[in-house]
């Protein structure tokens, strides 16, 4: 099989389901901003020397694998069989950071985006993650999306600046603390 189909020479790609879009459509915004931040989220996981941040990470990158496809997948789409994000997987982040945050030390100012490496793209990510949140509001506004995909992607955004300041802490960095003039 080829990696190249010309299906797409004029501007317009295939959803799951069939349907052709242009390529500049909301649903394509949606999920390749997901593909981008996913690709972000393994350049991080380069840099982890903690296995268990790698771990996190990489099961973050399952489930954005799986919600490029949900949102690749209209909702009405029938015959397709793809996994969707569901009600579990935002809890599973809400449990994470819920983990994380009891072993870092109370937040009691404005932290700057920085510190070790893996923090600094990890907090790379979480703007990417914003970006996406925004495509993903835009995409609920002009058609129908699960439920669960924007719940995941803010609940995600949370998640990973709470993972930029867990590698700060696991490398004995002290997050960057924003000064005001």
């Amino acid at each position: 099989m080829k990696i190249y189909t010309r299906t797409g020479d004029e501007g317009k790609t295939a959803l799951f389901g069939g349907r052709r879009v242009g390529k500049d459509s909301a649903r394509i915004e949606a999920y390749g901003t997901v593909d981008e931040l996913n690709a972000f989220l393994g350049d991080a996981c380069a840099t982890v020397a903690h296995d268990e941040l790698r771990e996190h990470l990489t099961q973050i990158q399952h489930e954005l694998f799986m919600l490029g496809a949900d949102l690749a997948t209209p909702v009405d789409s029938k015959n397709v069989n793809v996994q969707r994000i569901e009600a579990v997987h935002v809890q599973r982040l809400e449990s994470l950071i819920d983990t994380l945050e009891e072993k870092l030390p109370p937040i009691r100012f404005f932290i700057l985006p920085g510190g070790t490496v893996t923090a600094s793209r990890l907090h790379i990510c979480r703007t990417i993650c914003r970006r996406t949140e925004r495509l993903v509001v835009h995409l609920a506004t002009v058609e129908d999306i699960n439920e669960y995909d924007l719940q995941y992607i803010n609940r995600l955004s949370d998640l990973l600046f709470v993972l930029a300041r867990y590698a700060n802490h696991l490398d004995g960095q002290q997050d960057v603390r924003w000064k005001q003039d």
